[in-house]
């Protein structure tokens, strides 16, 4: 079988430092180098798990749980939203989510358009000294999934673990039989 050179998508990951504890700040951060990678051609821009300040799961600590919001209400995705749709750009946004009385690492798929194409909720969960996130994260509840992204040529389908899955090939493996043709793995490590 020929693979199809008629389409491509360019991606970006982003690395940077989050260790402010101004949460506006992080994502101002983010957002700027997202406008960067978007500058140069990506139409993929994947910024780091839990972006919105320095990664928080080193320790226990009941306060932090305040840290965590719905889906439609948090930040970070607000203001990736509010890029994807002025940049035309996908990207895929890891925050701490509340849902109710239950609390995930979850990430957003959010379209070139600004909208989110929906989310998915961290499956494996690490826990060992520095990565207390078991106190914090359920594991997720909703499966793998993948999602279609504009690519030059057409659409590519992308698949998006969040950090500890890619060391598990099942997660791999169920993106890649859902038609996943790039999966991504942000991470705070």
């Amino acid at each position: 079988m020929t693979p199809d050179t008629s389409q491509s998508v360019t991606v970006a990951a982003l690395q940077l430092a989050l260790a402010s504890p101004d949460e506006a700040e992080n994502i101002a951060a983010v957002s700027a180098l997202v406008e960067e990678a978007a500058g140069v051609g990506a139409r993929i821009v994947l910024p780091p798990e839990l972006f919105s300040g320095p990664y928080f799961c080193k320790v226990e600590e009941e306060d932090l749980f305040a840290l965590a919001r719905p889906t439609a209400e948090h930040p970070s995705v607000l203001a990736m939203q509010a890029l994807a749709r002025k940049l035309k750009v996908a990207i895929p946004t890891s925050f701490f989510e509340r849902d109710g009385h239950h609390y995930y690492n979850t990430l957003a798929m959010i379209a070139a358009g600004g909208e989110v194409l929906g989310t998915y909720r961290k499956s494996h969960i690490p826990d060992g000294p520095g990565y207390e996130e078991k106190f914090y994260f359920r594991p997720g509840n909703d499966g793998f999934k993948v999602w279609s992204v504009p690519a030059t040529g057409g659409a590519a389908t992308i698949g998006v673990g969040i950090c500890w899955d890619q060391w598990y090939p099942e997660s791999a493996r169920v993106m890649a039989l859902m038609g996943a043709e790039v999966l991504l793995y942000p991470t705070a490590i």
